[in-house]
């Protein structure tokens, strides 16, 4: 069952599904440590992650999965029985049609059928680019990546493979606001819409899928006890702000995902989110040690990239109130530097 489920919530979302389009020309590289320079359209197989800088993707390379990177690979597939030489170029509704028919069931298969449909993760193929596709190549990368709700990439640490696939952040992060929806990371000193204080692990000393209600209790007593720790006083009341989580649907929890985040927001007007600006944490306390360096930024390419595909939750999957999901881009055509890639 985890695996049609599985399945079935990844066909839904395909629709707002981002495609990733490589860069054939040399260039610097970015970041501390540059990743090992291959082809990726050539070389990389399952299992390899991928890191750039660039927002032209002109560095892309191979790094540790323990180490940032926005694109882990999770498949190599051929399609050319159903696309020949012939065949134009891929729009928005083929590309959705290809990530379907390929890419959601390779990811699948890499994940061991177990994909969080609500969860960090988004599926899609590398997009070969015109020039590419022109000259024939027609063998494509599946992978996994995480998107912020704009479909800004945000860094992944880790295998897909080995993570809770729970959507959570790190104690300190908070979530901006972008059309009455939670929005990307950003600096607390700019609007946001959550500060998250914690995370709780709805599965400890629990093997099965505990209730709504029984997520609440837990929740009630776990997300209390940490704000107050967090902001070592009143300040939230004071400042007129609530408490609040996240809970786990079924098909989460069914594909390992037991993770919640507790967090701190503004009161709703209405059904409308309210945006707030500062933090709640406490400053005489040490400071924050999140498990790995805080999601404020993201990456965006030089064309825009599509929604992530998990950026409509199911209604039981958070506190949150939810508005309809953006509808997806076509995926960046090549302006994406080839004059490498015949």
């Amino acid at each position: 069952m985890v695996l049609v489920g599985a399945f079935v919530g990844a066909l839904l979302l395909l629709g707002l599904s981002s495609f990733t389009t490589l860069p054939f020309s040399s260039g610097p590289l970015g970041g501390v440590t540059p990743p090992e320079r291959i082809d990726p359209f050539e070389a990389a197989q399952a299992g390899d992650c991928l890191n750039w800088a660039r927002d032209d993707l002109a560095d892309i390379g191979k790094v540790e999965c323990s180490a940032s990177h926005l694109f882990e690979v999770s498949g190599v597939v051929d399609i050319s029985s159903e696309y020949g030489p012939q065949a134009p170029f891929p729009d928005a509704a083929t590309w959705q049609t290809i990530n379907a028919d390929h890419c959601a069931s390779e990811s699948l298969k890499y994940l061991s059928n177990k994909l969080d449909p609500f969860g960090k993760y988004t599926v899609g193929p590398l997009n070969p680019g015109e020039k590419r596709w022109a000259a024939g190549k027609r063998t494509l990368r599946c992978g996994l990546q995480v998107a912020a709700p704009s479909g800004r990439l945000l860094p992944a640490y880790g295998s897909a493979r080995t993570q809770d696939q729970s959507d959570v952040h790190d104690p300190g992060v908070c979530l901006g606001i972008q059309d009455n929806s939670i929005g990307d990371p950003v600096s607390c000193e700019e609007p946001h819409t959550f500060e998250i204080i914690g995370v709780v692990d709805l599965g400890a000393g629990n093997t099965r899928f505990p209730t709504e209600d029984e997520q609440e209790a837990v929740m009630t007593e776990k997300c209390d006890a940490i704000a107050n720790e967090y902001s070592g006083g009143k300040v939230i009341k004071e400042r007129g702000l609530l408490v609040t989580w996240d809970y786990r649907a079924q098909e989460s929890w069914d594909a390992g995902s037991k993770l919640a985040n507790c967090k701190v927001g503004a009161l709703p007007n209405g059904t409308l989110l309210t945006a707030w600006t500062g933090s709640v944490h406490n400053p005489d306390a040490p400071p924050l040690t999140p498990s790995n360096p805080p999601q404020t930024s993201a990456v965006q390419q030089a064309e825009a990239t599509g929604a992530p595909m998990h950026s409509e939750a199911p209604a039981s999957e958070s506190s949150a109130p939810s508005s309809p999901a953006p509808s997806s881009s076509t995926p960046p055509s090549s302006k994406e530097n080839e004059e490498e890639g015949g």
